[in-house]
């Protein structure tokens, strides 16, 4: 979405999926690369190095990545809805 597409803080015209377009791309940059590398690197070092509760910190990692697809999921999918209408 470009500048002069976006609605304007003063009409309080907010968009229904709210996400903006920088936190979306931060979004899925975690989702789909820092997180699942990140927990891999845990459940792959971390027994080697004795890290306790290596595997709720895994579960975790992982939870938190789906849980960031399913925000921008969510976002595209209103805003193509939007968009549509």
């Amino acid at each position: 979405m470009q500048a002069s597409e976006r609605p304007s803080a003063s009409t309080g015209d907010v968009p229904d999926w709210l996400i903006p377009s920088r936190v979306y791309d931060i979004l899925k940059w975690l989702g789909l690369i820092v997180l699942p590398a990140l927990a891999l690197f845990v459940g792959t070092v971390g027994p080697a190095l004795g890290w306790t509760h290596v595997d709720a910190i895994v579960t975790t990692l992982n939870a938190l990545g789906i849980l960031a697809g399913a925000l921008i999921g969510v976002s595209a999918i209103k805003q193509r809805l939007d968009l549509a209408a």
